[in-house]
């Protein structure tokens, strides 16, 4: 790289760089148009038009003969459990899944099953890894009546499952005569970096949960997709949770809109993410994961993630804080690649101030 100018290392918060998630982006002016032309009705009553043609291409997108859209990831991936758990019983993820770290506990505190662990390989389990921990029901022991893969893997840095992975997987599990559960939150990446349409993977699992507030940049939603008769009990489950809304439409058309205009324009957050990791690799005393999608994670050698994150906020970049002493970025369609070289060097400014 040509050498560091000097920079001014504070900006307001209105012309702050947002790295935090890529669940921060605003809707397009052309998709508030779609919001506002959207067909509606009572989703509870009667069906939304719009909800009615968004889960009807998500599920053909992904394989299945049905589809239910939530309000959010969380909501979907639990009633996705509780479809195919029951109290006492045990599912498998791996130890760093979404599912057992970021959802509030909600498969021990709603649906009464255990989990057990699985260590990945930076995130990523396989059917070897995942076959000693299938156990059936006994006197003394639970059985397990799930696996749950997260594909991409947030915790690890967007890792990308392989196909022929998952595939392996899926053999196992279905062999074992145990559900599969795909965490698809941010799919959509996935599929794009394995270079196959998202069928490819959601064909192979039971359920499957996407979400479209992610990479998508729409304002909130996901779909749950599965059989018709399944998913006839997760739109009960969903109503438990206080999943059923109204005018749902008004989020299915952003949807609807993401699906059309926004899935080929994620390798351009893709290429940002790489060019954000190949320019720290230059800033002192940190290290950087290599990202396959759109997540770049920042190990710090020498202060806590808190203490950088507060510092980079005031100089108007701001990341998560994603372990004590690792921050997370994550590029999105609200960051250009101007905002992902200003970014290296104001991270570099700060940062090697420090490391000095």
């Amino acid at each position: 790289r040509s050498p560091r100018k000097k920079l001014k290392t504070t900006r307001s918060s209105a012309s702050s760089i947002d790295l935090r998630s890529d669940t921060v982006t605003k809707p397009s002016l052309a998709m508030r148009q779609a919001i506002a032309e959207a067909e509606v009705g009572d989703d509870v009553l009667d069906g939304d038009p719009t909800t009615k043609i968004l889960e009807a291409r998500v599920a053909e997108l992904l394989g299945h003969e049905s589809a239910l859209f939530f309000p959010s990831g969380t909501q979907a991936n639990q009633v996705a459990v509780g479809l195919h758990v029951q109290p006492g019983d045990e599912l498998i993820v791996d130890d760093l899944a979404h599912l057992l770290h970021l959802e509030q506990g909600g498969i021990s505190a709603t649906w009464g099953a255990q989990v057990r662990a699985v260590p990945g390989v930076n995130g990523v389990m396989d059917a070897e890894s995942i076959e000693p921990f299938v156990r059936k029901s006994a006197r003394l022991r639970p059985g397990t009546s799930l696996v749950s893969v997260e594909n991409s893997h947030n915790a690890s840095g967007g890792r990308v499952v392989p196909l022929h992975t998952a595939e392996s997987i899926a053999d196992l599990v279905h062999s074992c005569d145990v559900s599969f559960h795909l965490d698809g939150a941010r799919l959509w990446n996935a599929a794009v970096v394995a270079g196959v349409e998202p069928i490819a993977y959601g064909q192979l699992a039971d359920t499957v949960m996407v979400s479209f507030s992610k990479g998508l940049g729409c304002p909130a939603g996901s779909c749950l997709v599965g059989s018709k008769k399944i998913l006839e009990r997760g739109a009960a489950l969903r109503q438990r949770l206080g999943g059923g809304m109204r005018q749902s439409g008004i989020l299915a058309a952003a949807c609807i809109y993401a699906l059309d205009n926004n899935r080929e324009r994620l390798t351009g957050d893709h290429q940002n993410a790489r060019t954000l990791a190949n320019g720290l690799r230059h800033v002192s005393g940190i290290s950087v994961t290599t990202p396959e999608t759109n997540i770049v994670m920042i190990d710090l050698h020498d202060e806590t993630a808190p203490n950088a994150e507060n510092r980079l906020r005031v100089a108007g970049i701001q990341l998560s804080v994603f372990g004590p002493r690792r921050l997370r970025a994550v590029t999105h369609m609200d960051v250009s690649e101007n905002d992902v070289q200003e970014a290296v060097d104001v991270i570099d400014a700060v940062l090697s101030r420090r490391a000095a």
